[in-house]
């Protein structure tokens, strides 16, 4: 798609920012907020059987069109079709995910700007996990962004890796090299996430919103929320109510029956 055709009011309107865009550290960070707060992450689609299309035109159609949510291939897409067409010179980076203990291939697509001379990994699309800014491209620097610490440190294997404090211990979320991404790679990766069987985006419902107190989550029928340090957790019941509650917390309309998600 040619940076022009980009909707940059649409895209606005639907991350609610309405300061003017600029090419700053601090327009970076606001963008990456307000896509954050406002897009859901979440695999519904995949539930339902629709597949996902992450070529401009349907990352477009869906998550600004219908105002639906994506994972990390649609989330972080639009964000770099943004960011591109704002003037930031970003492209995408594949990464893989370590939380298990044992790496994936490359299936996770972040961002990497460059600003004035300096580097930042920016990332909208990594669940519960996402981290809520863009973060310098600052080997073994902790970065503390709310309840969050952060920090990348660099890897002999995998490159450069993303972890999180956690407790008193410091665990492995993603790592990304700087290999050129094509739209053929992130085109197969997608594929992959979306419809190998035993991966959890095909076995299990799944959302997070980050919110100005905390974050709402859902892990099949799990509703968690964390607002100002106090946790909250409730069963969502199956049908009728179940849609309605992606819909209060999420900002999800699925224009499906419940009876049409996959079965868990």
């Amino acid at each position: 798609m040619p940076l022009s055709d980009f909707p940059c009011d649409q895209y606005l309107e639907r991350i609610g920012l309405v300061q003017p865009v600029e090419v700053s550290a601090e327009c970076l960070r606001a963008l990456h907020r307000a896509q954050l707060t406002s897009l859901p992450f979440e695999n519904f689609d995949i539930c339902l059987g629709r597949g996902v299309d992450v070529s401009a035109q349907g990352i477009l159609a869906k998550l600004i069109g219908q105002r639906r949510g994506g994972y990390c291939f649609e989330l972080n897409g639009l964000l770099l079709m943004a960011l591109e067409a704002f003037g930031f010179e970003a492209r995408a980076l594949l990464g893989r995910v370590h939380l298990s203990g044992t790496p994936t291939g490359r299936s996770h697509q972040v961002s990497l700007v460059t600003l004035d001379k300096r580097q930042w990994l920016v990332d909208a699309g990594f669940g519960t996990n996402t981290p809520r800014a863009p973060i310098p491209l600052t080997p073994d620097t902790p970065l503390h962004i709310g309840d969050q610490t952060l920090q990348l440190v660099e890897n002999a294997r995998y490159g450069i890796m993303l972890q999180s404090l956690m407790g008193a211990q410091w665990v492995d979320l993603y790592s990304v090299d700087f290999t050129t991404v094509c739209e053929g790679d992130i085109q197969m990766a997608n594929h992959f996430t979306s419809t190998w069987p035993g991966l959890h985006f095909t076995t299990s419902r799944m959302a997070a919103l980050a919110t100005p107190e905390g974050q709402i989550s859902l892990s099949d029928f799990t509703l968690k929320i964390l607002r100002g340090g106090a946790a909250s957790e409730q069963l969502l019941p199956p049908g009728a109510a179940y849609l309605a509650a992606l819909e209060e917390h999420f900002g999800i309309v699925l224009e499906a029956s419940y009876e049409d998600l996959a079965p868990l």
